[in-house]
């Protein structure tokens, strides 16, 4: 993108409600450009901000694949101005988009590696486009043993639930899906997401973890993953909820050094452990 300040512009194609509280919904956006289609490119873990006309931006990590050319999905959680006009919209509106911004996950690390995926709730979204990404067939063979350990507080929480349903049935992926709590009709597995990842069986001395999610979750699942055997270097957290312009122009992302939006939102922990524990 040539000009970071100048939005482009996408048509809503569709605008699926994840969540039975209705709280979450997943924006389904096209290109009204083709030359815009043709010079997007971008990395699982990274982001953009989109805006609405009268109502501001905000940033938020893209949710689906680079191999779908044509569509971008965001999974956008209503908690304020922009995401409930994000919300309101219905398929043929448009809206405007800046980016890609900042970094993705580490895909030349992690090829002929394992990889362990680790999710909580609203904090899937990049996880997911990372997690379509290295199961396409183009991209499978690349990576060795996948295992995805995806949480939420209860099972009307759950995003991408028909994925989850196709991840489920692959023999070359282990997926763990678990609640905090679940009910009568809930057959899943249910605790933190901190437990289930203590009971894998990982070969840790070639396994990159990618982990995602509440600040609480990923407090109990750090000591978990030092515990397996996984060295810092090995641990790549997306620090995505810290952001606001995408630029480094604001300041409201900076922990000491790094500026998130610009620095990150994917570091290692190694990188992480050297800065200000203000994440």
């Amino acid at each position: 993108m040539k000009n970071l300040y100048l939005p482009i512009p996408m048509k809503v194609e569709n605008n699926h409600i994840e969540t039975e509280d209705r709280n979450i919904k997943t924006l389904t956006l096209s290109f009204l450009n083709n030359k815009d289609e043709e010079t997007f490119n971008f990395i699982p873990g990274q982001f953009v901000e989109l805006s609405v006309l009268g109502a501001g931006e905000a940033p938020f990590g893209i949710a689906s694949s680079p191999m779908d050319k044509k569509h971008l999905d965001f999974s956008v959680s209503r908690v304020g101005l922009v995401t409930t006009e994000l919300h309101n919209l219905d398929p043929g509106d448009t809206v405007g988009m800046r980016g890609p911004l900042g970094n993705g996950y580490p895909l030349e690390k992690l090829r002929n590696g394992n990889v362990l995926i680790i999710g909580g709730g609203f904090g899937f979204s990049t996880l997911r486009a990372f997690t379509n990404f290295i199961l396409h067939p183009q991209n499978r063979k690349q990576y060795k043993d996948i295992a995805v350990v995806y949480g939420a507080r209860n099972p009307g929480l759950l995003l991408y639930r028909n994925e989850l349903s196709e991840w489920e049935q692959r023999s070359d992926v282990q997926l763990h899906v678990t609640v905090d709590k679940g009910g009568e009709s809930w057959e899943g597995k249910t605790g933190v997401v901190p437990v289930i990842v203590k009971e894998l069986s990982i070969d840790t001395d070639n396994t990159t973890a990618l982990v995602c999610g509440p600040p609480v979750m990923i407090k109990f699942t750090l000591p978990v993953l030092a515990e397996m055997g996984l060295a810092p270097e090995q641990i790549f957290l997306s620090l995505e909820m810290k952001m606001k312009c995408g630029i480094g122009k604001c300041g409201r992302c900076n922990i000491g050094s790094k500026y998130v939006c610009t620095d990150g939102p994917v570091f290692n922990l190694a990188q992480l452990n050297l800065l200000p524990q203000e994440y």
